[in-house]
């Protein structure tokens, strides 16, 4: 009866229909019936470390295996809310199959840590923007969106990830699914895998390879993906190079680079110093692109060079930020491309109060900036408010309203910088974390 019931307990041990196929052509041998091993499982099973089927049934009456018996004694040692009379059972039985125990070591830790290696997280948002631009004909332009993101991050080994974005949208003002993307500024109603890289640590030293997202200057130039690799290396002083293509037209909100003709991404080659310690951080950056796009962005009515003929952006940056303390901060940054003309200048100035924890109820934020983004080197900034090609003031402020639900408001007044018309933007957004 003993036999019955513990031969009974190791299909629940196996993934799948593999223990089947093991103890076909298992090598160790049966283990005797009179075996005090059985005794020692069957109060194990009483006292519900280890377990039948998931109907909590035993079904069966097939001869057990030391490689069985080592497989369900693998499980238990995993429990860690056992009795203290049931962990010396354990111990007991581990030390009589250790060499079994050896030999599925590695097998039994894997399915034990697979269930860990893949992790998800995501959001949900409602964004709402009333967009006044009076450079165009038709100068008002409102729109509200739904977005979808999942990131999954998968553990490869104790070095290596790989994680990846996947976004999905849909726009409600026409409520329509917009295969080819022609609402909104940034949304694509298809799915659409924005990101996937591997990531590797060792120590100091970060490795990215694929298509990431920027390493460098990620707000003021380059709210956007590159495909190639970067390495960033330090601890108070990191260095940081980057190399591979960028998409120019993909998701910029830069128009002068969406209506240039030519070839749509660029080479792309970077390097960063940046210096964070405490209160402090500092830090400079050079880009070198090459593309046929800046070769037509005059004729897109931005003047990028005299002549027409330059195909190289050469863009140098620098950014400082200082926390006066844990709630009150001051930032601001610069760039300029020096192969542009024209509109090759781009800062900002900010300065934050705070700021809304997704954890933690309650909890707000609140920032006052100036913006100026030259087209021809803010190719494709961040913010929520002031756009590539304008001026101007830009305030907002976010609150937790729930756990993980956080509601912004944000607006922009301002001009355009090659015009001087009137540059206006409300935006709001609530969003759902995961």
């Amino acid at each position: 009866m003993k036999k019955t019931l513990v031969s009974a307990l190791t299909t629940a041990l196996v993934v799948g229909a593999a223990s089947t196929t093991f103890a076909a052509t298992n090598p160790f041998s049966d283990v005797p019936a009179d075996h005090w091993a059985y005794d020692a499982v069957s109060q194990l099973a009483a006292d519900g470390v280890i377990e039948g089927y998931g109907d909590t049934t035993f079904r069966g009456n097939q001869n057990i295996t030391r490689y069985e018996m080592a497989q369900m004694i693998a499980k238990a040692m995993a429990k860690t809310d056992v009795s203290a009379s049931d962990k010396a059972l354990i111990d007991k039985l581990a030390a009589e199959f250790s060499d079994e125990l050896n030999t599925l070591g590695v097998r039994v830790s894997n399915l034990e840590r697979n269930a860990d290696k893949v992790k998800w997280n995501g959001e949900a948002r409602y964004t709402y923007t009333s967009t006044r631009d009076k450079s165009k004909a038709d100068s008002k332009s409102n729109d509200d969106e739904l977005l979808l993101r999942l990131e999954p991050s998968a553990e490869v080994n104790n070095h290596w990830h790989v994680n990846a974005r996947l976004d999905a949208s849909t726009d409600l003002a026409k409520d329509s699914t917009d295969p080819n993307g022609k609402h909104g500024d940034e949304q694509d109603t298809d799915v659409t895998l924005q990101r996937l890289w591997a990531d590797g640590q060792y120590g100091t030293t970060n490795i990215k390879v694929g298509k990431l997202p920027m390493q460098l200057d990620s707000n003021l130039l380059f709210d956007d993906e590159i495909s190639g690799a970067a390495i960033t290396t330090g601890k108070d002083l990191k260095v940081t190079l980057q190399a591979g293509r960028f998409d120019l037209k993909g998701d910029t909100n830069n128009e002068a680079v969406n209506n240039a003709t030519g070839d749509d991404t660029a080479n792309m080659q970077s390097v960063g110093l940046q210096y964070g310690k405490d209160k402090l951080s500092i830090g400079a950056g050079y880009h070198h692109l090459n593309s046929d796009v800046f070769k037509t962005m005059g004729a897109a009515g931005s003047a990028y060079s005299k002549d027409q003929k330059e195909d190289n952006a050469d863009i140098w940056s620098a950014n400082l930020h200082y926390a006066f303390d844990k709630n009150v901060a001051l930032g601001g940054a610069y760039a300029e491309n020096t192969k542009a003309d024209n509109y090759k200048k781009a800062g900002t100035v900010e300065l934050d109060y705070k700021g809304a924890e997704p954890a933690n109820k309650g909890t707000w934020g609140a920032y006052a900036a100036y913006r100026y983004l030259g087209q021809n080197v803010a190719l494709d900034p961040s913010y929520d408010g002031a756009w590539a090609g304008t001026k101007g003031w830009e305030v907002g402020t976010d609150y937790t309203l729930f756990k993980n639900t956080v509601a912004s408001v944000k607006y922009f007044n301002g001009e355009n910088i090659d015009n001087g018309k009137d540059a206006e933007k409300l935006f709001g957004r609530v969003e759902f974390h995961f």
